[in-house]
């Protein structure tokens, strides 16, 4: 798990482990116990009183070598960014990860994806990534806010992605006519028919300043021209349906951003 979502609590791992009906935060305490005395696992913050565990490099190298995720070379512990601050955000994430059925599919996730446009500067990492193919997708993308930003950086985070997703690349041989295409579809997500559907969960406050939050968002984003579902992370974790705040229109994104130009 750890190799998967890179931070957690022992409640997450628990969740994961044992059985639905049973609570086995005992057992998932002594193994990690274990784990820090091999030297495999460690903990460098807290989540309120619970602390937060991530692999070492060295058990990050054992997970590698037994062959249990695919290969994922710049994936790092964790570590820092509970060190920075960030654990509590982490957290969120995997709770955000485990409420969208992660326990049956983990392995399937990758947190902290970086999406980059070298040309343009654009460069933003999401948080976390769910490789289940669609008809027409190949992976999902998920943002989580823990109540943390103001509502305009938010906004400007979601904006981000229909940014990256309009901005087109040129093709052709010197002297032909060449053709422009997506971005995305020719780099990064090569089998997907349609840009993946962004989730945004937001999180970190009472529920009913989160619908607030979540209200405040579509507005913001009104005639985005990428998909955009929003959830509360307690109405996810019960099981409550997306609000659709953005339909996916690449006639529309081609308007709004110029074509590049041939050489």
């Amino acid at each position: 798990m750890l190799g998967c979502v890179r931070i957690a609590t022992v409640r997450q791992m628990a969740q994961v482990i044992t059985a639905e009906d049973r609570d086995g935060r005992s057992y998932v305490r002594r193994a990690m116990r274990k784990l820090a005395e091999l030297g495999l696992a460690e903990t460098n913050g807290k989540d309120g009183k619970h602390p937060i565990w991530n692999l070492t490099p060295a058990g990050q190298k054992a997970l590698a070598d037994g062959n249990e995720l695919p290969p994922r070379p710049k994936a790092g512990t964790g570590a820092k960014a509970v060190l920075a601050g960030f654990g509590p955000h982490g957290v969120a994430v995997t709770d955000m990860i485990l409420a969208f059925g992660g326990r049956k599919h983990l392995t399937d996730w990758q947190v902290e994806v970086n999406h980059a446009i070298k040309e343009t500067g654009l460069s933003f990492n999401t948080d976390a990534v769910l490789a289940r193919p669609t008809k027409t997708s190949e992976v999902r993308l998920f943002e989580l806010d823990n109540g943390t930003m103001s509502q305009a950086r938010l906004a400007k985070e979601v904006w981000d992605y229909e940014r990256y997703a309009g901005h087109r690349v040129w093709e052709g041989a010197r002297g032909t006519i060449g053709g422009t295409f997506p971005f995305w579809q020719r780099y990064r997500y090569t089998r997907s028919q349609t840009f993946p559907r962004l989730h945004v969960v937001l999180a970190g406050k009472e529920e009913h300043l989160l619908d607030n939050r979540l209200q405040a968002l579509a507005d913001d984003v009104k005639g985005i021209a990428v998909a955009v579902w929003v959830n509360t992370l307690p109405r996810l974790q019960r099981g409550e349906p997306w609000y659709e705040i953005g339909v996916d229109d690449p006639d529309r994104r081609r308007r709004r951003y110029p074509e590049p130009v041939g050489r």
